[in-house]
């Protein structure tokens, strides 16, 4: 064989074995997925964030690695969503209510007794046509990956029993969104903004009364069994939550990971859903072995705080609309969207 042409063979193979390695290099690149979130470890979310990252980075064959930031290691609540947007972190664990205002039509889930549980609000809420009209919009620069509910939530007092309307009177009562600091006002109480993170601490000061929750914030989040001695049993309302990521990260990963995360969310409403609902009995119990007491309305004081619900949704879609938002057609679909699902779905009030 001729040098020119051996020469030839062996560059033509080099350049052969250096068109391929760029792809290789691309095949094998890993990416940091760092995940905000403001409860702690302990929590069904938390565990359930972790559990979904090993099963990615599984998948992925370790191109994506995740770093899970809980109890709120990177910052307060109200700023989680922030963090996802400007690339803080990959990832956000999201409360809608620690900023009021800025997810107005998401936050109409939280509006009393409309939620029966919380596999009834993360179908409501990931509706292919509420979301793509009218939710996601108000998650602009972040992908939303899932929203959701916790189960149907109480009123958790340290002092004072309330088992009538009238007891609700000069109570000072954390509120978790917007629509239920309405809620409490109209009750006759005062609705004080609290960061979950500071509840308990607020409780024992005594510059809290109680808190609206469920119960799994707050026997096992939060940890108030011991601290709260009652727990009036309404099931009244719900808090909403996404999870989000920044959407110029995630447009940058490769597609076959883009895919791979897409469908790790596909269908998830049953496990999460039925996970938040799952909490309500270990987090009663939690209370109830610090020493509380379960409270459960009359009928004649449910249907009384029924009415006040029902006058807060109504005054609440009006001052919305008087905005401009198109609240009343949100609502709606919401409330039609529930009805629905709770024919097939766990039902707090069935």
């Amino acid at each position: 064989m001729s040098s020119s042409r051996r020469n030839l063979i062996i560059g033509g193979a080099s350049a052969a074995g250096l068109s391929g390695f760029p792809a290789i290099v691309r095949a094998q690149q890993k990416f940091e997925v760092k995940v905000a979130n403001f409860v702690g470890p302990q929590h069904f979310q938390s565990q359930w964030l972790v559990k979904w990252g090993e099963a990615l980075e599984k998948k992925s064959d370790g191109r994506l690695v995740f770093k899970h930031f809980p109890s709120a290691q990177m910052g307060p609540t109200p700023k989680h969503f922030d963090f996802a947007r400007d690339g803080t972190a990959e990832i956000s664990y999201i409360l809608h209510g620690s900023t009021p205002g800025r997810f107005a039509l998401t936050e109409l889930v939280n509006l009393p007794y409309l939620i029966g549980s919380a596999e009834i609000g993360i179908k409501v809420l990931n509706d292919p046509e509420l979301r793509s009209k009218y939710l996601d919009a108000e998650h602009r620069g972040t992908k939303v990956l899932y929203l959701f509910t916790h189960q149907p939530g109480s009123v958790h007092t340290t002092k004072k029993a309330l088992r009538s309307l009238d007891d609700f009177k000069g109570q000072r009562l954390r509120f978790s969104t917007s629509a239920i600091r309405e809620f409490i006002s109209s009750l006759g109480a005062t609705p004080i903004g609290v960061p979950p993170t500071e509840v308990a601490e607020q409780l024992q000061k005594g510059t809290l009364d109680g808190a609206f929750t469920d119960y799994g914030g707050a026997g096992i989040a939060w940890k108030l069994g011991g601290i709260c001695k009652y727990t009036t049993e309404l099931y009244c309302f719900v808090s909403s939550f996404a999870v989000v990521a920044n959407q110029a990260w995630y447009n940058k990963l490769p597609p076959d990971l883009q895919k791979m995360i897409d469908q790790s969310v596909t269908g998830i409403e049953k496990e999460i859903g039925g996970g938040w609902d799952g909490l309500d009995v270990p987090g009663k119990k939690a209370m109830m072995d610090g020493g509380g007491e379960a409270i459960r309305l009359s009928r004649a004081e449910d249907e009384r705080l029924r009415k006040i619900g029902a006058d807060v949704t109504e005054s609440t879609l009006k001052t919305m609309e008087g905005k401009g938002l198109p609240a009343r057609a949100v609502y709606s679909m919401m409330k039609s969207l529930a009805e629905k699902h709770a024919k097939t779905s766990k039902n707090f009030w069935a």
